[in-house]
């Protein structure tokens, strides 16, 4: 749940320059070039991707179920029937407080 490592590859997001491996060594073609701002990234996160969907009727939730009657040998059942169309997800939403981003190398609490 939540966010993972960056999917950059060989750039370190807080560093001034491009301090990752150097792809062109590695036998691609393209090499990455070095950051070329001299600003530092933050090591705070502000915004994150929901895991909320919106259904057609404009509902919010991670999941949507319909109930379903199911005529079996003379005796009805209802049964739920998870919806996986339409549905349209939220979106990129901000955060109440900041977070601290998964790759900054930072010891919160040492025993």
């Amino acid at each position: 749940m939540g966010g993972s490592g960056s999917k950059a590859k060989g750039v370190w997001p807080f560093a001034a320059s491009g301090a990752g491996g150097d792809s062109a060594s590695e036998g691609n073609e393209q090499s990455v070039a070095p950051l070329k701002t001299s600003r530092k990234a933050t090591p705070f996160v502000f915004t994150r991707r929901s895991s909320l969907y919106f259904d057609e009727d404009g509902d919010l939730a991670h999941e949507f179920y319909e109930e379903t009657v199911v005529t079996k040998n003379g005796r009805k059942r209802s049964k739920l029937k998870r919806i996986h169309k339409n549905l349209i997800p939220q979106g990129i939403v901000k955060l109440d407080h900041p977070r601290i981003h998964v790759d900054f190398p930072v010891i919160l609490c040492e025993v």
